[in-house]
């Protein structure tokens, strides 16, 4: 673990908790590998503080600690160890021990401010929990470490008995607490309240900083307002991950911050690695991530009504609140049912082909005439590239389909499926069978057996997601289902679909385009 280039001592922190916070959330488990991943990509976005987790609690964040010491070589962010004070009645330097011998720089004790858990779940005395919390801190301080306090519950503190609250952080304070940093560990909170709450305590001269769960769907909002009346100091998790509905997603008050505040909070240039690090994040922890997060998510830049569309050609600024680019991020046209010229315009001068206007008005009747019968083309961007291609009569034609066939067999306690495909490429005539672990997957293999000698870059083509959805319900099973065939050759992804009311017949649709559109990127 070695030293930062640049040390964020008294300006604003950007303290992130993903590895202890984030981690509590339900479904997801970092391994150490994952965690130490996961430092690094908050290290280069350029947080000042990576809460790595609780040294004293389990085994695996002690190994974490350890192997930081060497592996994990941070630029920017400092490491931070959390523990609890030392336990009523119980001796200090023993207590606290795991946080002093974990090698990181700052030490973040959590500490009760609400005098209800103290005398509830403490099952302490007020004066005791006060002498916990100055003991540990002044420990800690003695032995070289910088001390943050997180007052656990301080917001429901406050309320219950607003002079205990404020006793606890001046106590931290005067032993050498660094920050205070005020939780709203339940959740709780709206804006309003917690900035009244919050500038009180700036108010007695202290420094604060803003910890915020997300149970009001106020995490990020109730961060900005804590910060807007003088918190210089915010805790939050990647993407917003945490116990219950989560924590306040750093990513969100990060770029909030700088876009909208004009308050530089990392270093600079670092604000457009936001997308990249909430995504890489997302990859690490096995989470799908949500199209439709704020500031970074697939969605959250793109356009479907031909209204807007027409807008953002004359001006992208009269219908996005920033330039994606400022954020790592892009914007996206959805051609659907509701796209209008200005889609159909902009989306073909992005894959380099220029429609005339009678070609425009073509390929928005098609688009409503199979949107209305299944089809999705905001899902499907290379079938609606073919679809353009065809109307502007480009469409390539790599191969040309004769027959298929699917046979599935249960034999000897298994089900076997064999497919095979009779098609024409380069004027010769191809039969090819093959097996799989569903029909699907056996047509994909048939396909991809027959064409590979004439086109090599098949090989290198995989069907990384399939999904099947009856679009129309009317009919049991015998209604219309949609396929969506999402498909990757090592450098890029595409998505084809296909309509039918026989789901194979789908599945070989959507398999050709994608076998179609990926061939013609490599042409």
């Amino acid at each position: 673990m070695t030293a930062p280039t640049a040390l964020p001592t008294d300006g604003f922190h950007v303290y992130d908790t993903t590895l202890r916070d984030g981690s509590q959330r339900e479904g997801l488990s970092l391994s150490v590998n994952d965690k130490l991943t996961i430092a690094r990509h908050l290290d280069d976005l350029g947080v000042g503080f990576i809460e790595g987790g609780w040294p004293g609690a389990n085994p695996k964040d002690a190994e974490f600690f350890h192997r930081a010491r060497t592996e994990l070589k941070l630029h920017t962010a400092q490491l931070a160890a959390f523990g609890s004070t030392r336990k009523p009645g119980g001796v200090t330097a023993k207590d606290v021990a795991h946080l002093r011998e974990s090698g990181a720089p700052v030490a973040t004790l959590v500490a009760k401010s609400d005098v209800r858990h103290v005398e509830r779940a403490l099952r302490t005395t007020r004066e005791e929990n006060l002498a916990m919390v100055r003991d540990s801190v002044a420990h800690l301080t003695a032995e070289g470490q910088r001390v943050f306090l997180d007052a656990e519950h301080f917001f429901d503190g406050y309320q219950a008995d607003p002079s205990y609250a404020l006793e606890v952080l001046r106590v931290a304070a005067e032993a050498g607490a660094a920050v205070l940093v005020l939780c709203d560990t339940n959740g709780g909170m709206l804006p309003s309240q917690l900035a009244d709450i919050v500038g009180a305590v700036v108010a007695d001269g202290l420094r604060v900083g803003i910890h915020a769960h997300n149970d009001t769907a106020c995490a990020v909002a109730n961060s900005l307002a804590a910060i807007d009346v003088g918190a210089t100091h915010v805790q939050g998790t990647a993407n917003g991950y945490g116990e219950r509905c989560g924590n306040a997603d750093l990513f969100s008050v990060v770029a909030a911050l700088e876009t909208k505040k004009g308050k530089q909070v990392l270093p600079e240039g670092r604000l457009v690695e936001l997308g990249r690090v909430a995504h890489a994040v997302a990859e690490v922890a096995n989470i799908t991530p949500d199209s439709q997060q704020p500031w970074v998510g697939a969605s959250a830049f793109a356009h479907k009504a031909g209204l807007h569309v027409s807008a953002i050609k004359a001006d992208p600024d009269l219908y996005q609140h920033i330039d994606p680019a400022v954020v790592g991020n892009d914007m996206r046209l959805l051609v659907s049912e509701l796209a209008g010229r200005a889609t159909v315009e902009l989306k073909g001068k992005a894959l380099g082909l220029d429609p005339d206007s009678a070609t425009v008005i073509r390929v928005l009747e098609r688009v409503k005439e199979l949107e209305s019968v299944g089809y999705s083309f905001e899902a499907a961007e290379a079938s609606f590239e073919l679809l353009l291609r065809e109307e502007m009569g480009e469409r390539p034609h790599f191969f040309d389909l004769d027959s298929w066939r699917v046979i599935v067999e249960h034999r000897d306690g298994k089900v076997v499926s064999e497919a095979t495909v009779k098609l024409h490429a380069q004027g010769a005539r191809i039969i090819a069978t093959s097996e799989g672990n569903g029909p699907v997957n056996a047509l994909d293999n048939a396909l991809r057996q027959a064409l590979v000698e004439l086109f090599p870059a098949l090989a290198a083509f995989d069907l990384v997601d399939y999904k099947v959805r009856i679009v129309s319900g009317a009919h049991g099973t015998d209604a219309v289902t949609r396929v969506l065939v999402e498909t990757t050759d090592g450098m890029g992804e595409w998505s084809t679909v296909g309509v039918h009311e026989n789901v194979i017949e789908a599945s070989w649709q959507a398999l050709e385009e994608a076998y179609t559109a990926g061939l013609l990127r490599h042409s």
